[in-house]
């Protein structure tokens, strides 16, 4: 440590980040098992145990926020995360740079767009009077279609923005796993006559796995945690029995009722489900493999 300190005293800013934002508000999961009263502060509120736990599982919204935040996190599991695989085995098999890297560009743009442009130009393009979709289908034949206010979409439309803005992004950790395999694995199987998709299927994708399996572990670590932002922005009354998370949920009893000891206490519970799945998911990998994160 004395000879590379300059390295850890880069990991200060790191450590600090975590430290303070992470670990220190912990003190405060104890407003979940307390009725919470600013004035009286953390400590001083009287202790209510699991009340605030009792109130979400028995409420009517309980089912329904469940299974729209799980339905939502698989759909974009089984759709978003082979996604950034594909696109960098794709890149991958280009042979001309310049295209390569004309293509790289192109599909690493959209996640710095703002989640609330891209809300925005879904809003526009899918408008039922105004809409370049529903002009399409106008040309077919069909009756426009009202996307962002019908329910049965809202996951669909969610899942496949979400491909479009970040598949570029997350592709970038694959194509640096594939930049490290030994290149004479693919001349050994060239010489063997091994066509691209055998390569593919015998080489790349059994030399990234590990690669895979640790990102699918984080993954399936935050099935039950889907971003507020983009579903707030793409919610409304009408779609609202498909839409409405647990992020959601969240805000409207514990920020807009102020109902602060009851948004804490949901909030827990989804950070707890994220963890046993996290160590559930760790675990059968193990099991079926040596790739792991702990």
């Amino acid at each position: 440590m004395l000879k590379y300190w300059q390295l850890y005293l880069l990991m200060i800013p790191v450590i600090g980040y975590f430290i303070i934002f992470h670990y220190v508000p912990m003190y405060g999961v104890q407003i979940a098992f307390r009725d919470f009263n600013p004035v009286d502060g953390i400590t001083k509120s009287p202790l209510v145990g699991f009340q605030h736990f009792l109130r979400f599982f028995s409420s009517y919204q309980f089912v329904r926020v469940i299974t729209n935040t799980a339905g939502l996190s698989l759909y974009e599991l089984a759709v978003s995360f082979p996604a950034p695989i594909i696109l960098a085995v794709m890149l991958s098999e280009l042979s001309s740079t310049k295209f390569k890297k004309t293509m790289q560009m192109v599909t690493y743009a959209p996640h710095f767009l703002s989640t609330v442009v891209v809300v925005g130009m879904m809003t526009n393009m899918l408008s039922p009077l105004t809409g370049i979709a529903n002009f399409a289908l106008a040309g077919m034949g069909i009756k426009p279609i009202h996307f962002m206010a019908e329910p049965s979409w809202f996951k669909t439309l969610y899942v496949l923005s979400d491909v479009w803005q970040h598949c570029g992004w997350s592709s970038i950790i694959y194509i640096a796993a594939i930049a490290g395999i030994d290149p004479s694995l693919y001349e050994a199987a060239i010489v063997d006559g091994a066509s691209t998709l055998k390569r593919i299927i015998h080489i790349t994708i059994p030399s990234i796995m590990p690669t895979i399996i640790i990102l699918l572990i984080l993954q399936c670590g935050r099935i039950m945690s889907i971003g507020f932002e983009k579903v707030y922005l793409m919610q409304n009354t009408i779609n609202m029995p498909s839409s409405d998370v647990i992020s959601t949920y969240v805000y409207r009893s514990g920020i807009l009722n102020a109902e602060i000891s009851f948004g804490a206490a949901v909030g827990l519970f989804n950070s707890v489900i994220n963890c046993v799945l996290l160590v559930i998911v760790n675990q059968i990998a193990r099991k079926k493999g040596e790739t792991s994160l702990f």
